[in-house]
């Protein structure tokens, strides 16, 4: 599995309201569950992000048990701030790649909740095609510096 990391941007997150850093989360857990089961790593992502955000434990619970899709993409309507819905569908993007099979359900979802908040098919894209290209320059880095 490649190591995605995160680059959350806390400057423009950190200018989310409580309920908007809940959906943001709530996308993020949806997706994971997308392909009916959540993996070890994707919890792991989203736990990560819960602690940087300082999300107690019990709203991690709320976020993990994730709600159906319809429902998600109707709440991240409140996230409002541009540069924050380009951060959603970059961390949707890594997330969808942390078990190494993109399925037509997580790509679905992510340009629903793209357009729910209103960015662009081709933005998406082009997000999209970014962290593909981030994957294989971190697998290429591994070769040639010789990592296991």
């Amino acid at each position: 599995m490649p190591d995605l990391g995160m680059e959350l941007n806390m400057n423009i997150l950190a200018k989310l309201n409580d309920n908007q850093k809940i959906a943001f989360m709530q996308a993020l857990a949806s997706l994971a569950n997308a392909d009916g089961k959540l993996d070890p790593e994707e919890i792991e992502f989203i736990k990560n992000v819960a602690v940087i955000y300082g999300v107690p434990e019990a709203r991690v619970q709320e976020i993990l048990s994730a709600k159906n899709a319809d429902e998600v993409v109707d709440a991240v309507k409140i996230i409002d701030s541009r540069r924050a819905a380009l951060e959603l569908i970059k961390e949707m993007c890594i997330l969808a790649h942390a078990d190494n099979e993109l399925t037509d359900d997580e790509v679905l979802l992510i340009g629903r909740v793209g357009q729910a908040m209103g960015v662009e098919l081709e933005k998406i894209e082009q997000i999209s095609r970014w962290v593909i290209d981030r994957v294989i320059w971190l697998e290429e880095a591994k070769l040639i510096f010789e990592e296991a």
